[in-house]
């Protein structure tokens, strides 16, 4: 792991410490707003206070002096379900993600432990339409992954997913597995693919999680979609893990 600077350190620590502050400030008012929206205006209220709340999270870089720049020249459809596939460098991948493609309801896919314990976030994961998968249990995944599949298709929503499974702390992409996306695709049958490429999301905590790294732009770049309508998988999966690694650029690589 990088080591920063001593003369960064000395703006890094004190930002680092507002920006936590805002962060989790803002995770603990928007848990009992969701909650209200949610019992007060179903699945619609809550999708707006989650929007809100992916506004005010993206926000919350402004602390370290860093921002979040998204490249998307497409129109995509409301009428079909979308899967978005992109590569994994921080937590800060979440949000704006979230915030590009709020007009398609996305929803994750994500860790069971995910699911608790975190204010806001585990709110959302459960009620908001997302789905916990439990890594140690293959029969669990498989079949939360056919059902999600299933809750996409039907209600013409989006599904993000990281098929590296675990981050990358130096932004170089890994291997993409094949499994969930191929599940997706499977009981999804109507999908369009939107490969994503993230560039600088892992240099905010390339230091660790204290201090956070700051003055980075953070940058979303949203690649042609894939239609993989009459495709085999094999070939499908091949392009979309070389439009998404196309677009990160490993020069940033320390």
């Amino acid at each position: 792991m990088n080591k920063i600077a001593p003369l960064k350190a000395i703006f890094a620590i004190p930002l680092t410490i507002i920006h936590y502050l805002v962060y989790g400030l803002i995770l603990l008012i928007f848990w009992p707003l969701q909650w209200i929206s949610l019992k007060l205006f179903g699945y619609n209220g809550h999708k707006k206070s989650v929007d809100l709340l992916n506004i005010c999270l993206n926000s919350s870089l402004f602390f370290l002096a860093s921002s979040i720049k998204i490249n998307n020249d497409y129109k995509l459809p409301t009428d079909r379900p979308l899967i978005i596939v992109a590569n994994h460098q921080s937590h800060y991948d979440i949000n704006p993600l979230g915030h590009t493609f709020r007009n398609h309801h996305p929803k994750y896919i994500s860790k069971i432990e995910l699911g608790s314990g975190i204010p806001s976030v585990s709110f959302n994961l459960k009620h908001g339409g997302s789905v916990l998968i439990d890594r140690k249990d293959s029969k669990q995944a498989l079949g939360a992954l056919r059902d999600f599949g299933k809750y996409l298709e039907e209600n013409k929503y989006s599904g993000v997913i990281f098929p590296e499974g675990t981050r990358s702390k130096n932004g170089e992409p890994k291997r993409f597995s094949e499994n969930g996306l191929k599940m997706l695709l499977k009981f999804a049958p109507s999908a369009l693919v939107i490969p994503v490429s993230i560039n600088n999301s892992w240099k905010v905590m390339q230091y660790g999680s204290f201090p956070l790294d700051i003055g980075n732009k953070l940058e979303f770049d949203v690649q042609k979609a894939i239609d993989p309508k009459g495709r085999p998988f094999d070939e499908v999966f091949k392009e979309i893990e070389l439009a998404v690694k196309n677009g990160v650029e490993t020069k940033q690589i320390c």
